[in-house]
């Protein structure tokens, strides 16, 4: 046997390890990732990146600006895992759910969002890519990207199927709003939040 057909037999046997939410969970429990912040996104687990000032300034404010709306029939969290498959559980930013935090008593995570928001500046590309197809795999309606580079805000609606996003799903629609703009949420169209106080 050629070193050539050896390599590939190699590669043929070595396939990365899916990890599912319970198995982290259970990783979790036994105290596993205690210094660190870490997601699953379709089995794999993610390392997050440590935040800087201005993206958890930029969280806190779009917390405030998204309360002031949504309160008190709605639970803005904040950086709180969902369930969002047997294969993922990420901690986004912000998400929106449905019923206040005394409406929400079971021990379980949320398994789905009216809003996603993540806060973005060296992630941007992933939160675009691997998350937004995610998200949108996931059937979440409304999707943002708080740009902190560009000072703007991204908002993803309408997930379609889409062979060449990263899970087969993606957003059809796409627009991008100025820091002197307004926008509403899906799950709040009469109501508009500033772009500007989103932004640190």
């Amino acid at each position: 046997m050629t070193d050539s057909e050896k390599r590939g037999i190699l590669q043929d046997q070595s396939t990365p390890r899916r990890w599912s939410a319970n198995e982290l969970y259970r990783l979790l429990d036994l105290g596993f990732f205690q210094a660190e912040r870490v997601e699953l996104i379709e089995g794999d687990i993610i390392q997050r990146a440590a935040q800087g000032n201005f993206h958890a300034l930029s969280i806190k404010l779009t917390e405030d600006a998204l309360n002031a709306i949504f309160r008190p029939s709605y639970w803005v969290l904040v950086q709180m895992s969902l369930d969002l498959s047997p294969y993922s559980v990420p901690d986004p930013d912000i998400a929106v759910i449905t019923g206040s935090p005394r409406d929400n008593t079971t021990k379980k995570n949320p398994t789905t969002a009216l809003l996603i928001v993540e806060i973005s500046d060296s992630t941007l590309a992933y939160d675009r890519n691997r998350k937004g197809s995610l998200y949108a795999l996931m059937g979440i309606a409304d999707y943002w990207i708080v740009n902190l580079e560009k000072g703007r805000l991204e908002v993803y609606r309408n997930p379609v199927v889409d062979q060449t996003a990263f899970y087969g799903y993606a957003y059809k629609d796409v627009e991008v709003y100025a820091a002197t703009d307004e926008i509403a949420p899906l799950a709040m169209p009469n109501a508009l939040v500033k772009v500007s106080d989103l932004l640190p």
